[in-house]
């Protein structure tokens, strides 16, 4: 088992466990003071059959109970209105302050139940056990929670960290290829953004990755773990550098919430990827050697390269309703060189659109 340490303000605030199982689980929980209080379990429909009754059973073995709510799998979801439920479940069960819920299962769930743990009672603690790919090395780590509001994505949130972190790897051989692909655009980003080095080991560990293969799935999720913990140590609210962690998400966000969530996540951030690549070429910043690179990357992985039935014009309306407005602008992550990415305020309608020319 490898073990991360997140801090803030030199004091360490949770851990992030990579473990082939979740045989250790139950000595995590007793660590952090779950011994005798109360457990509600969130999870969805696709994962609840694989690994509820697992984690049940462990978490029973140190609560005083343990109750779930399972809801039906799937981005529509990711509502206020099933938060109103996990409210309820929470009121009828007692829960108080000292309770914790635990996030099994992706994103989606992760960010759910975080926002219902920030806000029920004004806030309990929680803890995440991520399934997938994306959720293992970007979602479950940082304190991010949220839902979407009328096709806004993540519009509805609140900063609020794990007390824990507990990923079993062996969960992503359950993935279907489509899942683990759109997981790899959050892993290429972290490589873009901050480590080079990173980035070439992506690629040429490509085949070993999407084998499965343990150590490389072990080293890869531990080196994106490293990254995107030490931007949430240094920024944890995003007053500045966690920022660049939106690499791609700009176009993607916009992408994804046109295509009425049909596409996921991992695959809208690689369009916004390519396009913000793109943008970043034409202002003279990487080669076109450097761009098709990052594009074929992408490609390595099976991740999307073209927008397909979407009008640009479109695309750049919807990125100035996202959240990531800054004084009436759209902030736009770029790249310098392969690991150095920084903040762009200034980008005008016309680059924004020829950037996303490169995905047409």
């Amino acid at each position: 088992m490898k073990t991360i340490e997140i801090h803030n303000n030199n004091k360490k605030i949770y851990d992030i466990h990579l473990d082939d199982s979740y045989d250790h689980l139950g000595e995590k929980l007793k660590e952090i003071g779950v011994s005798g209080r109360k457990i509600c379990i969130i999870t969805d429909s696709h994962v609840a059959p694989l690994y509820l009754k697992e984690v049940a059973d462990i978490c029973a073995g140190v609560a005083s109970k343990v109750v779930h709510f399972v809801f039906e799998a799937g981005e529509a979801n990711k509502n206020l209105t099933v938060i109103e439920k996990i409210y309820e479940k929470l009121i009828i069960e007692k829960f108080d302050r000292k309770d914790y819920i635990v996030a099994l299962g992706g994103g989606v769930t992760g960010d759910m139940a975080g926002y219902a743990a920030a806000t029920f009672l004004r806030g309990i603690d929680f803890i995440q056990l991520p399934t997938t790919l994306l959720s293992q090395v970007d979602s479950s780590i940082g304190g991010k929670t949220g839902v979407d509001f009328q096709q806004y994505k993540n519009m509805v949130g609140a900063f609020h960290q794990p007390a824990l972190v507990y990923m079993n790897l062996k969960t992503l051989i359950s993935l279907d290829d489509r899942e683990l692909c759109a997981g790899m655009a959050e892993v290429i980003k972290h490589g873009l953004i901050k480590d080079s080095d990173y980035y070439t080991w992506i690629k040429t560990h490509s085949e070993t990755i999407m084998n499965r293969e343990y150590e490389a799935l072990e080293h890869l999720i531990y080196e994106s773990c490293l990254i995107k913990g030490g931007v949430v140590e240094r920024d944890p609210k995003e007053q500045g550098e966690r920022a660049l962690l939106n690499f791609g998400h700009t176009v993607g966000h916009s992408v994804e919430k046109l295509m009425d969530f049909k596409w996921l996540h991992g695959e809208c951030v690689a369009l916004g990827s390519i396009a913000a690549a793109a943008i970043s070429r034409n202002k003279g910043f990487i080669t076109e050697e450097t761009f098709e690179d990052i594009k074929n990357t992408f490609e390595l992985f099976h991740l999307p390269t073209k927008i397909e039935h979407l009008d640009p014009e479109n695309i750049l309306l919807a990125t100035k309703s996202d959240k990531k407005m800054d004084g009436g602008k759209v902030k736009f992550i770029l790249l310098r060189t392969v690991g150095n990415a920084f903040i762009d305020r200034e980008l005008s309608d016309q680059e924004i659109l020829d950037g996303m020319g490169a995905c047409l």
